[in-house]
Order: structure tokens, then C-alpha cells, then sequence
């Protein structure tokens, strides 16, 4: 598992009318499937055991509202037999005491690089420890 100093960061996005933060919640984990763009493929193929990402409901909603952790690295999507397509298993850690909002991101000091604002239909991206920080801190005011 990785440790705090070899860990990286993520952003995992879902639509919350499809599969929700109470729904994974409910479920305790989930393979994270679905993703059919080669770059969130890459992203997930970096994503390793340990490793913690942040749940963003997208398109209803447009928040963040949970931390979730990496408990198995990539393997072939079982919802396909396309050998091109990978899956990670996440497990629900938190929720946020308070959702962060597209609109907190934009306006927040130091977060108007990340993946969110500059590629906001990319599925998985990378943070930042520092980016990572600054979102679950504004979570938890």
C-alpha cells in the first residue's frame, strides 16, 4: 500500500442520477467502470492501492462530496471484453461535511489549474497533494 509520501491524488466523477455518493456508500466499494477515454483510462491505470480520490457528482449537482481510497489497481473492466478498458476498486472513506461546489473551485486560490476547470468532461484526473488538501479543507468549514 502506498504510504502518505508515495500516495497520489484523484478526481473520480460520476453522475449522481447513475451511481451516486450514497449509493457507493450503500455498497461499501465498486469497480470503477465505464470509462471510455484514453486518457482517464491512463489515469486509472496510474491509480494505485492506497491512493485517495475525490467523489464529484457531475452534471446534477456539480460538487465534490466524498473521499474515496484506491483498494485494488487496474484490471480489464468486466463490463467489457474490449482488452483496451481498465478498472480500479475504490471504497467510500468520507463524505464531506459540506459539498464543494464547480463554483468554489473556479474561485479558490491555487485550484484554477486542475483538471475540473481546464478538461471538465475528463472522467478521472490527477490532483495535486496541495490541490487535494485545499478542496477537503473547504469540505470540512
Amino acid at each position: 500500500m502506498a504510504t502518505a509520501k508515495e500516495r497520489n491524488y484523484w478526481l473520480v466523477k460520476s453522475e449522481p442520477f447513475k451511481y451516486s455518493w450514497d449509493d457507493f456508500v450503500q455498497d461499501g466499494w465498486t469497480y470503477w467502470d465505464g470509462v471510455r477515454n484514453y486518457q482517464a483510462r491512463n489515469n486509472l491505470r496510474a491509480m494505485k492501492k492506497g491512493d485517495l480520490a475525490l467523489y464529484y457528482h457531475s452534471n446534477e449537482g456539480k460538487c465534490i462530496v466524498g473521499v474515496a481510497r484506491v483498494i485494488k489497481e487496474h484490471y480489464q473492466d468486466p463490463t467489457t471484453e474490449d482488452e483496451r478498458w481498465s478498472v480500479v476498486d475504490l471504497k467510500p472513506v468520507k463524505a464531506l461535511k459540506r459539498p464543494v461546489t464547480l463554483q468554489q473551485v473556479k474561485e479558490t486560490k491555487g485550484l484554477e489549474n486542475i483538471a475540473l476547470v481546464r478538461q471538465s468532461r475528463l472522467s478521472v484526473q490527477p490532483l495535486t497533494e496541495n490541490e487535494f488538501d485545499v478542496i477537503v479543507a473547504l469540505g470540512s468549514q
